[in-house]
């Protein structure tokens, strides 16, 4: 709502100063515009000091789950073991010691930074959080506010991030340190790859979390996705690197498989770490993972709007 400009003729005032024979004063409005119940002010700055308020707030609230975050990796390591014990096997098996271009220590070093992929890519919740409130009509609660649903969820899912990578730490820092084998020698010395790598990771946060809240967006035309987020988290499971490199497919499988964004959520980071990926074949990778991450912003967004104009709020 635009705020009375004090500057211009009120007709009302008027009206009432001629009735009263010029005794009444037209209401004094220049207070109006400022004070706690002053109308919202639009812009880059406000909206950027409300979002980062919340940002603040989710990571205060998130990080009173840090000794679960803790706790949890570590459990979430036990598989790891295995599939170290398997790829050995693998590998003894094959008489090779290189295989699609890995090594033993190199394909364990890269299923170990998938895991630092992962931590920024993986959306869990999301997509399910989002379907749920449309259903539930408790959406409704982001259209009668100067809240946009797409922003608190952004600014909500990077304060989570922030809150488990600090309560993650340690527990990677001692698996590393245990598994610290794999990565003699792999371990990237130039400075530019550290900001490829940099890159890549935010790239998998934008990614992962514009891909998933498309997923959840479809709620607004399905009353139910469980079934369409399983088949979709397990395929990607698969098709981003999560269980093996994709140079460990056929040719015609890995290439096409690195053209989709889903790489960009596991493979793509690692393949950087372990210096795999260099020169103009990095750059067009990185440009490549931009296009994906402004794509699926921008279908998130048209999904949003298109599903509210079908939207009834029932329930809540």
């Amino acid at each position: 709502m635009t705020p009375p400009d004090p500057s211009t003729s009120n007709p009302q005032a008027v009206t009432l100063d001629e009735a009263s024979g010029g005794t009444e004063t037209a209401p004094d409005l220049a207070g109006i515009g400022s004070g706690p119940l002053a109308p919202p002010h639009y812009g880059w700055g406000p909206m950027l000091r409300k979002y980062g308020k919340i940002y603040r707030v989710s990571l205060a609230e998130r990080m009173t789950y840090r000794a679960d975050f803790f706790i949890t990796t570590f459990f979430r390591f036990l598989p790891t073991l295995t599939t170290i014990l398997l790829w050995s096997a693998i590998y003894d098996g094959s008489g090779s010691s290189t295989l699609a271009g890995f090594t033993y220590e190199q394909t364990i070093a890269y299923l170990l930074i998938v895991n630092i992929s992962r931590m920024f890519s993986s959306m869990p919740g999301l997509a399910g959080g989002i379907a749920r409130e449309v259903r539930d009509g408790t959406l409704k609660k982001y259209l009668i506010q100067p809240l946009d649903l797409i922003g608190y969820l952004l600014s909500y899912r990077m304060a989570h991030k922030s809150a488990y990578i600090i309560g993650s730490a340690l527990p990677y820092a001692v698996l590393f340190g245990i598994c610290y084998q794999f990565f003699v020698g792999n371990i990237p010395t130039d400075p530019m790859i550290w900001l490829a790598y940099a890159v890549s990771l935010l790239l998998a946060f934008l990614i992962g979390f514009f891909f998933e809240a498309c997923v959840g967006m479809v709620g607004f035309w399905f009353l139910e996705i469980t079934s369409i987020l399983w088949v979709v988290m397990t395929l990607n499971f698969f098709i981003s690197g999560q269980m093996l490199p994709l140079d460990f497919l056929p040719p015609f499988w890995a290439g096409l498989l690195k053209m989709l964004p889903f790489q960009y959520m596991a493979y793509f980071p690692a393949v950087i770490f372990l210096g795999k990926m260099e020169g103009s074949e990095l750059a067009g990778g990185l440009l490549l993972g931009l296009f994906w991450a402004v794509f699926f912003a921008v279908l998130c967004r048209w999904l949003y709007t298109k599903g509210l104009k079908q939207y009834g709020a029932y329930g809540g």
